[in-house]
């Protein structure tokens, strides 16, 4: 049984994997209609006629039983299937996006049908997965809509999505860091009961003699100046040592007494080496979730 990549652009159209969670399926475009047949010769003068050459071939390889990973922009994979049956078919046209006045057919029509294994990755289908360095589809696979992948096993796919540390929200994060930032510097009690900014506005906005600058500092109950780091991805070594050195320089310059949070975006659970390390380097790892409240108006 092979193992096959689809990507899923939620970025082009917003909610297309939810929409292939509830139906299950996966789906592509490339409807009959424009010349893009499925069975015969396809006109020469149809656009992006290589592209369907390709995608049709693997489309006809494909099999009941195959497993088939759902992956998404920035290396990240939202859930494994088994195929189960095939609407491919010129005639079986049934768009996931519905028609509209700039897609007349809909788009991504030709459904390939699919069991989800629920055991898995994580329990929550607003969680998806982080493919971590070293744990990624190859390049030429990554690329394509569509594409079977031979860079891994199923085996090693499965081991990697079940990794909670590697489980990550959907949507909901910061789209920059510098966001993130700014919310914690006008609510920093949100952060830490009786975290302030911090009083000296030369402190507040020092830019370090290296030239660099802290995304924002706080003082605590105690006193402390307190560091605040902020990534919207997982923490790692080199952020954890990024805020070191901030650490270090506050507390060369201004001789205060210093502690360090480091705020991040990425899985709830930390890999164990960044846990230990951040430990034993008395840094604070805190992880940010993004939720949106919706009132009615009086």
């Amino acid at each position: 049984m092979a193992l096959w990549k689809i990507m899923c652009e939620e970025n082009r159209y917003p909610g297309m994997w939810q929409r292939w969670y509830l139906n299950q399926c996966v789906g592509v475009g490339w409807q009959a209609q424009d010349g893009y047949l499925l069975v015969g010769e396809i006109a020469r003068g149809v656009p992006f006629r290589q592209g369907w050459v390709l995608c049709r071939n693997l489309l006809n390889r494909m099999a009941v039983g195959d497993y088939i990973v759902v992956t998404l922009a920035d290396s990240r994979a939202a859930r494994i299937g088994q195929i189960t049956g095939f609407a491919i078919e010129d005639a079986q046209w049934n768009p996931l996006v519905p028609p509209s006045k700039t897609l007349p057919f809909g788009e991504i029509g030709r459904r390939i049908l699919v069991r989800w294994n629920l055991t898995i990755g994580p329990d929550d289908r607003g969680l998806v997965v982080v493919l971590p360095e070293g744990k990624r589809f190859a390049l030429h696979e990554l690329r394509p809509t569509l594409a079977e992948v031979r860079s891994m096993s199923l085996e090693q796919l499965i081991d990697t999505m079940n990794d909670p540390t590697n489980w990550v929200n959907l949507l909901g994060h910061f789209a920059y860091e510098r966001a993130l930032s700014e919310y914690i510097a006008a609510y920093p009690y949100k952060l830490e009961d009786g975290l302030l900014q911090h009083p000296s506005e030369k402190v507040r906005e020092k830019v370090f003699g290296d030239g660099r600058r802290s995304d924002v500092l706080l003082i605590d109950r105690t006193g402390r100046s307190v560091v605040v780091e902020c990534k919207q991805n997982a923490p790692t070594i080199a952020d954890c040592d990024q805020l070191l050195h901030y650490l270090e320089l506050l507390r060369g310059e201004t001789g205060a007494l210093v502690r360090g949070i480091l705020v991040h975006g990425g899985p709830a659970k930390l890999r164990k080496d960044i846990s230990e390390y951040a430990a034993a380097k008395s840094i604070e790892i805190v992880r940010y979730r993004l939720d949106v409240e919706f009132l009615p108006c009086a």
